[in-house]
């Protein structure tokens, strides 16, 4: 006879077999699908929401919620709104302007979550700000991508993601690991759609040939370079066309545009060694100053470029200006790094 003891055995038994078997909770899940991992979380600050609930309804999870304010003077007041303790946490902010503000904000919530025991955190920065003083050019200058590159660290960080750095060996500046996204795949895709016949892909500076090559090569056209003094900040004089561009279409690949004076002058510089039109790509949006109103006036058919960095409303406007989406690259960047899996499987 069966005590009650044994009867009460029974019943659990019976109740765990009624009950669905639960699957891993690392398990890939396509866009807009439930998540159930507790311990993979998505922060931002204020540089670039609307990027960030882009790459949150790609993994299908919520972003994780933070108190941000500012006292009267301006400082910065944060607090991490949930438990992230034990959790793969991702910080998405690019550095674009206000660029020390949007710094500030990266590195306090990188001290909270450290203070808060996240497993590690991962900065994620579509926009990395003051890339371009990478090197000590002049007396007496500050190399600030290596100070930036530092303060990261030092805040907590355990390892970046960031999307076409200015100069790839940025990446030696930090004593983490970084793992460098290329927007190229995005644009790339956009320009074989247009099925431009001739194309001549052109690099605007010397810099930048190995970017221009690299493109080149992925769609199968030429290679150009414009020779480029600059005589100062933000000014700079083209000089000549290395390639042949007559009776060619051209793309102007770059990672940032400014204020656009660079990239108009060699459109037109492009124009005058007699190609047929003139189109341009970057990463990175800063239009800053007269930019859009140069675009606007110049010789450019289209520019196209991408959301690392929040455009403008005039910019919107400009019918010129072309925004892609990069949120699906850095999503599935953010999903290998996060399931150990390899980033650079994403460019092959």
């Amino acid at each position: 006879m069966a005590t009650a003891t044994d009867k009460a055995l029974q019943s659990q038994d019976d109740s765990k077999k009624s009950q669905p078997e639960q699957g891993p909770k690392t398990k890939t899940h396509g866009p807009g699908r439930h998540r159930p991992d507790d311990k993979f979380k998505i922060f931002c600050g204020t540089a670039n929401e609307a990027l960030t609930d882009e790459i949150c309804q790609f993994l299908g999870i919520a972003r994780g919620q933070a108190h941000l304010t500012r006292f009267s003077d301006g400082e910065v007041y944060l607090q991490i709104l949930e438990n992230v303790r034990g959790a793969d946490v991702f910080v998405v902010q690019p550095t674009c302007y206000p660029v020390d503000q949007h710094l500030m904000e990266l590195l306090l919530m990188i001290d909270a979550l450290k203070r808060a025991s996240a497993r590690r955190i991962t900065t994620v920065i579509p926009y990395f700000g003051y890339a371009r003083q990478d090197r000590k050019d002049r007396p007496r200058v500050a190399i600030s991508a290596k100070l930036v590159a530092d303060l990261l660290t030092t805040a907590g960080a355990h390892r970046a993601l960031v999307v076409d750095l200015h100069a790839p060996q940025i990446q030696g500046y930090f004593n983490i690991p970084v793992d460098h996204l290329f927007a190229s795949p995005v644009l790339v895709d956009y320009f074989r759609r247009k099925e431009l016949q001739d194309l001549t892909l052109v690099s605007p500076d010397a810099g930048g040939v190995e970017r221009a090559r690299f493109v080149a090569k992925k769609m199968d056209a030429a290679l150009a370079i414009v020779d480029k003094r600059r005589t100062e900040t933000n000014v700079a004089e083209v000089m000549h066309v290395i390639g042949d561009v007559k009776g060619r279409n051209c793309l102007i690949i770059d990672d940032i545009i400014d204020t656009a004076g660079t990239l108009v002058k060699t459109a037109e510089a492009l124009k005058n060694a007699g190609a047929i039109s003139v189109y341009a790509c970057a990463s990175h949006p800063v239009l800053s100053g007269p930019a859009i109103e140069r675009i606007s006036n110049s010789v450019l058919e289209e520019v196209v470029v991408t959301n690392t960095i929040p455009v403008t409303e005039a910019a919107k406007r400009e019918p010129k200006i072309k925004v892609l989406s990069v949120a699906g690259l850095v999503a599935r960047a953010i999903q290998s790094i996060h399931e150990e899996t390899s980033v650079s499987s994403l460019f092959l």
